[in-house]
């Protein structure tokens, strides 16, 4: 017997049991969507939701939204349009902070990471970790020059 011809029978028999395996995982993962019994529905789906939260907290600086509903914004103010929607407890990395718009007494607004120009006001979102100021994060160097040194606005 060739040693190619004896090494045919445990590859098969690994990949048989690499497949078997995987196919009772997924076994188990379908158990966990089947429907509930009745009286068990919301009790399940706040387990889930609340699971997919824990598991979906992005790196520090983030921000949690605190209120029923808040507004994605193309640029820091109401004016702006609405290009997206957060809901309450859902976790968004937080790129950098600017004072704008003051909505309820607050005058930041987070610029979302990996979002390209996407704004949320700080009001509705309680934040983790230092959100740097835009200005500071990434800075010109204009802003430096003596001539914006003895500009005014």
């Amino acid at each position: 017997m060739s040693r190619l011809s004896r090494r045919i029978p445990v590859l098969a028999a690994s990949t048989a049991l690499l497949l078997g395996g995987s196919l009772l995982g997924a076994s188990s993962v379908q158990a966990d969507i089947l429907p509930a019994q009745p009286g068990q529905q919301a009790d399940r789906q706040q387990t889930t939701e609340q699971q997919s939260q824990a598991n979906l907290v992005p790196a520090k600086p983030y921000g949690t939204v605190i209120a029923s509903a808040l507004n994605v914004r193309q640029y820091p103010s109401t004016d702006s349009t609405a290009k997206g929607l957060l809901k309450k407890g859902q976790h968004r990395g937080l790129d950098c902070k600017v004072n704008a718009q003051n909505i309820g007494g607050n005058t930041i607004w987070y610029k979302l990471r990996g979002a390209p120009e996407r704004w949320v006001t700080a009001r509705y979102v309680d934040n983790h970790g230092h959100v740097m100021l835009c200005k500071d994060k990434y800075p010109s160097s204009l802003s430096k020059s003596p001539e914006s040194q003895n500009a005014v606005g």
